[in-house]
């Protein structure tokens, strides 16, 4: 979700650390934050596949309107589909591995999004820590959800103080208080605003939101953003959105909630025209209630480190494939695409 900006780079800017600092620090942020999280929330790292077979209903459908990559697989004789995210196959995962309520795992998760536009916040390579945890019935509520945001925070802070300890030139930029708001109420508190204006306004006010219940309808009869039906409770979800300094801008770094229950599954699904999809393994197993109650997410890894090493685009901390204008602006302004 967003109105497309093309690459640019502020006037002004340059880079607070050389190539080989950036590779220290982006290795410094990804240990802390990891152990942060996992501390934090009780998980277990897992492997993690990069490809599923669509025929099991795993891979993860976003906006409703991502063609994943795909290929054949010769020596199997079937076709494999590179991930969209793993919200899915993680909670799958937690059933199969015997996890027990109030344990989860994370996984870095890589994925291939051919359709997404190239900006400074936006590569078709998208590399996150997936999570998932097991809940009982009772926290499928507001407050637990908000608990786990204020923890997923916390672990980001305290990232940002071990890069600052290491690399004063780079200062926190996080903000340790949430500031919690509904879709409904961002769109009454902006009515004039699109979405993405919307959440631009509330950042920078407030420096790090939680906007939550994403994917209904709202009362201008469209939801905030899409959401898939089938993995996200769309009344207990949300975004976690901060503000980033170099470029005066929102950047989401999270996207997470409380999945779906049975019922919750079979109500979603109707709404979004998807029922189709009841008759696939991982739908059938949730709607009959084989499936444990989780709440998840993923986490931004290279829009992380962009936000806490005051990066001005997303290419100068992992690689990818870019348009010529993105090459050609980086080069006019010194900016060193990995």
């Amino acid at each position: 979700m967003g109105e497309y900006i093309p690459s640019y780079i502020p006037d002004g800017y340059r880079s607070r650390l050389d190539l080989y600092q950036t590779q220290d620090a982006i290795g410094l942020i990804k240990r802390s934050f990891e152990s942060n999280l996992a501390r934090a929330l009780n998980l277990k790292r897992v492997s993690a596949p990069l490809f599923v077979d669509p025929a099991s209903g795993l891979n993860d459908n976003l906006h409703g309107t991502e063609e994943p990559v795909s290929f054949t697989v010769p020596a199997a004789h079937t076709t494999a589909e590179v991930v969209h995210s793993l919200a899915k196959w993680k909670r799958l995962a937690l059933h199969r591995y015997d996890f027990r309520i109030g344990k989860g795992l994370y996984t870095d998760m890589n994925a291939i999004r051919r359709e997404e536009d190239l900006d400074n916040l936006h590569s078709i390579y998208v590399d996150q820590w997936d999570w998932e945890k097991i809940i009982p019935a009772e926290a499928r509520t507001t407050r637990y959800l908000e608990a786990t945001v204020r923890a997923i925070v916390d672990s980001i802070w305290r990232a940002a103080e071990v890069v600052e300890v290491h690399y004063p030139q780079c200062p926190s930029v996080i903000d340790r208080e949430v500031f919690f708001i509904t879709a409904q109420d961002l769109l009454d508190r902006y009515p004039g605003l699109s979405p993405a204006k919307r959440e631009e306004a509330i950042a920078k006010e407030h420096h790090t939101v939680f906007v939550s219940q994403i994917g209904g309808p709202l009362s201008d009869g469209r939801p905030h953003d899409g959401r898939a039906p089938d993995y996200d409770d769309w009344s207990l979800n949300g975004d976690l959105l901060v503000y980033h300094p170099t470029l005066d801008c929102v950047v989401e770094l999270s996207s997470m909630g409380i999945r779906v229950d049975p019922e919750t599954l079979d109500r979603q699904l109707t709404t979004a025209n998807c029922d189709d999809r009841r008759v696939l393994p991982f739908h059938k197993m949730l709607l009959a209630g084989e499936l444990p109650l989780t709440i998840g997410g993923g986490i931004g890894q290279s829009r992380l480190c962009m936000v806490l090493l005051g990066k001005a685009h997303i290419g100068e901390v992992q690689s990818s494939v870019w348009d010529d204008h993105t090459v050609q602006v980086c080069e006019a302004a010194g900016v060193t695409l990995l």
